[in-house]
């Protein structure tokens, strides 16, 4: 698989879990560090299924959404704390007040290595990260 294909699986898959926590009634909050890959992301969610609808809208410099999914590269929501995507390469700091945290990989050797820092950091703070290879 190439890069390009391993990074758009990448984005699709987490397309996927941001529908279903939406279609459990959970707030979802998909954290980038780079504001295209946000805009390509927003842009996914319209079009990765058919017939899927996942309400989705970027956070305010105020910090506020209203959308179950928001889009965001940096302010966290408020109210925002079922589920966190994040698609960034470092673990943010309010990690902890999300009931859940997703992070994807791919084959890239640099997105390979931030998940590894990611998965000790975790490790550090006495969590049990769970890996599925999909």
């Amino acid at each position: 698989m190439s890069d390009v294909a391993g990074a758009e699986a990448r984005l699709r898959l987490a397309c996927r879990v941001a529908e279903k926590a939406y279609l459990a009634k959970q707030n979802v909050v998909v954290l980038f560090e780079d504001a295209s890959l946000l805009a390509k992301f927003d842009d996914l969610l319209w079009t990765f299924g058919d017939g899927s609808f996942v309400p989705h809208d970027g956070v305010g410099h105020d910090g506020t959404c209203a959308s179950p999914v928001a889009l965001t590269t940096g302010p966290m929501p408020a109210g925002h704390t079922d589920v966190l995507i994040n698609l960034g390469n470092a673990v943010p700091e309010s990690f902890g007040k999300f009931a859940r945290v997703a992070e994807f990989l791919d084959g890239r050797p640099e997105v390979r290595a931030a998940g590894r820092e990611r998965f000790k950091l975790y490790r550090s703070k006495a969590l049990d990260p769970q890996t599925h290879n999909v």
